[in-house]
């Protein structure tokens, strides 16, 4: 895939961000300061920095109002605190995972701790909230709920996310559910939020749902392949990152279930008391391959595209913003960052 960001994403980025500013400068001047950190805005030193994320949360949110006819500024606030959420799963996930970098430098906790970076996870999370229900018409009310939702189901993919690292009996639908919960909610969140906000049809809300959340676990597909496989010079993160925690990923899980000579040898080789060596994580790393779970999970995340498209096809909206979703889901599901 090509690097370039898809339009509509940086256009979102442009109009939601002033929004994002202004609600971090709410928060507590620790908070504050990490937060500028962790989403790109400064450097350790707090000085102005040109980076962060891609802001396509927030643009799905927008095209999530422009399907339904909504007022574009209106739903800003609603779209920032789709991307507030995920920073706050971002920093709280680099602590429980020990990741020491996030987007080609050191993660939030490295620099400030692991205090701060978790309280200012907590002060997102609740900014978020407050963004979405600074109006309280109904429609903000459900949308203040679907957040809220996807956000209880984001932490509890989390916490199954963390269990299976410790058990050795996890099975491809539990690992499937997980990545469901985890990265699909909040997908299937940003995609049918602004929608929710404009006061849309449930028909078109359910539609926009379903296709972020078959988008959202072939995003989680191609990432578990880029934590095995990717490059750190594009995905920012070490090699081999998750066998080296013994992430129950759906490739792993794919391996390990699959009934191969290759899968027993992986089981064998993750039960191995201690720290895994690099001769062992490359080891592994093959294995994972030999026993088909990469070639399963690239099969895997074809199909839940395919099936997202599906979704987004039956769903009444401007050909233009049908055209802008998929934009944004090829974009996301054949990354090499």
């Amino acid at each position: 895939m090509t690097g370039v960001t898809p339009p509509s994403a940086s256009e979102a980025r442009e109009l939601v961000e002033p929004v994002l500013r202004d609600a971090v400068a709410r928060l507590d001047p620790l908070s504050a300061r990490v937060a500028a950190y962790h989403l790109g805005w400064t450097d350790a030193s707090g000085r102005r920095t040109e980076g962060g994320g891609k802001a396509l949360r927030p643009a799905l949110a927008v095209l999530s109002a422009r399907a339904a006819g909504g007022d574009e500024e209106r739903c800003l606030p609603v779209a920032a605190a789709v991307e507030l959420v995920h920073a706050f799963s971002l920093l709280h996930d680099d602590v429980m995972d020990r990741d020491p970098t996030r987007r080609h430098r050191p993660a939030a906790w490295t620099v400030f701790g692991e205090s701060a970076a978790i309280l200012t996870g907590d002060a997102l999370l609740a900014l978020a909230q407050e963004l979405v229900l600074d109006e309280t018409d109904p429609a903000r009310t459900r949308a203040a709920r679907s957040l809220l939702t996807a956000t209880r189901r984001l932490i509890a993919g989390q916490g199954l996310d963390l269990d299976f690292e410790r058990r050795d009996d996890v099975d491809l639908e539990e690992c499937r559910r997980m990545s469901a919960d985890k990265t699909g909610a909040l997908l299937a969140c940003a995609c049918s939020i602004g929608a929710i906000a404009a006061g849309a049809p449930q028909r078109l809300v359910t539609a926009l749902a379903s296709f972020g959340a078959e988008t959202g676990l072939a995003f989680q597909l191609v990432d578990d392949l880029l934590g095995i496989w990717g490059s750190p010079e594009t995905t920012g993160k070490p090699v081999l990152s998750d066998l080296r925690s013994r992430k129950k990923t759906l490739p792993v899980v794919a391996a390990l279930t699959g009934g191969t000579a290759a899968g027993d040898a992986l089981a064998a080789l993750l039960a191995t008391p201690g720290p895994l060596t690099e001769t062992d994580l490359r080891e592994a790393a093959r294995l994972v391959d030999e026993a088909g779970g990469r070639d399963w999970a690239e099969t895997e995340a074809k199909h839940r595209l395919d099936t997202a498209e599906r979704h987004l096809a039956r769903a009444d909206m401007p050909a233009a913003v049908r055209a802008e979703f998929l934009d944004i889901a090829h974009f996301i599901t054949s990354r090499d960052h």
